[in-house]
């Protein structure tokens, strides 16, 4: 649907996940903020919310079986986690270099000075979730953001915040196309 309107040049979509070990903590939280604007992210939509257990069930349901699955879900489902939509030329790849290795240790030493390297505990509390791929970074978006429309983002939203000039708005924690209030309808 959505990759008949992009261009060569069109920025990509990816979900992060910052996840409840991290909100729990503002200090951590506003670094991994800060490290998001600093690598030259656009954030497109942001949000916090408490998920369900059965929200996180139906999320990961492709681990399901596996012996970490019981243990994920309701980490997750522990406290508040915060979503974003981020853009960027190459937002999939990024980001997921930005998290850093899903395993802990190995981000320890692989990638120190990665989110994960800096902030993760354990490999389930390993603070941040990335997409892995453009189908998944549609799927999980829609599961975040009902009601954002991917299409309608293409049309409307992605030539201006490519095009520029782009601002970010600290009270509503989004980017912006310069002279717009914010986005479109979602």
């Amino acid at each position: 649907m959505t990759s008949i309107l992009r261009s060569p040049q069109a920025l990509q979509l990816t979900l992060a996940l910052i996840k409840p070990d991290a909100v729990a903590h503002p200090l951590i939280l506003e670094a991994i903020h800060q490290q998001i604007l600093s690598n030259k992210f656009l954030i497109v939509r942001m949000r916090e919310l408490l998920w369900r257990k059965e929200d996180c069930q139906k999320f990961y349901q492709e681990h399901e079986g596996r012996f970490f699955y019981q243990r994920l879900v309701e980490f997750m489902a522990s406290g508040p986690i915060r979503a974003y939509i981020l853009a960027h030329k190459d937002a999939i790849q990024l980001w997921r270099t930005v998290m850093g290795p899903t395993r802990v240790f190995r981000a320890r030493h692989i990638a120190p000075d990665s989110i994960r390297g800096s902030f993760g505990l354990t490999d389930t509390r390993n603070t941040t979730h990335g997409s892995d791929s453009v189908v998944s970074a549609s799927r999980e978006i829609a599961a975040f953001f009902p009601d954002f429309s991917e299409q309608r983002w293409y049309e409307e939203e992605e030539p201006q915040l490519r095009c520029g000039p782009v601002h970010y708005s600290p009270e509503g924690g989004i980017h912006c196309a310069a002279g717009t209030g914010g986005p479109g309808p979602a």
